[in-house]
């Protein structure tokens, strides 16, 4: 790792939330030289943040990404129950679940314990950028960093800005995606942003495909990787992300696009029958 790269991150990073997205967020800085604060709900959560944090590093340490060994890279790592702790941050990024009061609640008192100079980004996947700063004191220091998942292995984060974000605060957002080594794309703050909104209306199609006999699951995905070389087809990627999430972001999407987001009855079906993707066990795949 160069000087150059550790240079293009803020030296303290906090992560509000350590579930798969926080834990795989602080995972990212860590290996990128940034000391990571960490806060969660309870202890329960919070030892298990650490416990997926120091997964991930273990597994940098196994291929090489990192040097070293695990004490020395869990050093540089806090796990906190209390949001005072995200002081002497200089970059804070939110990852709660996709739920609007619960971002906001969550922004608010991140940034009522920030310094007037610190930055706060949300990792929402569609919620709007702009409605979240409007609840804001300082919208201006605020914008979106969507990471996707996993995030060890993902190469892209989606930064979204808003119409109170900073011109500095846009310029470091690319300085610090580069720095933790993945690909920035920049989009303005608008209905699931770039990839939620082209994600969602591929895998809403094909469940509606699923739905109506057109194909198998296996079939549809194949004819994507196959076909036009998508990494991951958009049923199994849909069970990745759960399709409780899923549903969320197209009931989202559709209340400010309209019908052409309407989920399809089989996903609320699946969602309400607890088959949420790999989580579960059970998804368009079974994973038992």
């Amino acid at each position: 790792m160069s000087e150059e790269t550790k240079g293009t991150v803020p030296a303290k990073v906090g992560v509000l939330g350590g579930g798969r997205m926080g834990a795989g967020i602080a995972h990212a800085f860590l290996i990128s030289g940034s000391n990571v604060t960490v806060v969660e709900a309870n202890p329960q959560a919070a030892a298990a943040a650490k416990e997926r944090i120091e997964s991930d590093l273990a597994k940098s340490l196994e291929r090489g990404k990192i040097d070293g060994n695990l004490d020395k890279w869990a050093e540089n790592l806090a796990v906190s129950l209390e949001h005072s702790d995200f002081s002497e941050c200089e970059l804070v990024i939110e990852a709660v679940p996709e739920i609007w009061d619960l971002k906001v609640s969550s922004l608010q008192q991140v940034e009522a314990n920030l310094s007037e100079t610190a930055w706060l980004a949300t990792n929402t996947s569609s919620l709007s950028v702009d409605g979240l700063a409007a609840e804001l004191k300082r919208p201006e220091r605020f914008c979106g960093l969507h990471f996707f998942n996993p995030v060890p292995a993902s190469k892209l984060v989606e930064i979204v800005i808003g119409k109170q974000t900073s011109d500095e605060l846009q310029k470091l957002t690319l300085e610090w995606v580069a720095g933790i080594g993945k690909t920035p794309v920049t989009v303005n703050d608008a209905p699931g942003f770039a990839s939620s909104r082209l994600g969602v209306a591929l895998g809403l199609e094909a469940i509606r495909m699923v739905e109506e006999g057109v194909a198998s699951a296996e079939d549809i995905d194949n004819a994507m990787v196959l076909g036009y070389k998508h990494p991951i087809g958009p049923l199994a990627l849909t069970d990745i992300v759960g399709l409780d999430v899923r549903l969320g972001i197209a009931e989202y999407l559709e209340s400010k696009l309209g019908p052409r987001f309407a989920p399809p009855q089989l996903m609320r079906d699946m969602v309400e029958r607890g088959e949420l993707g790999k989580k579960s066990g059970k998804g368009f795949y079974d994973y038992s």
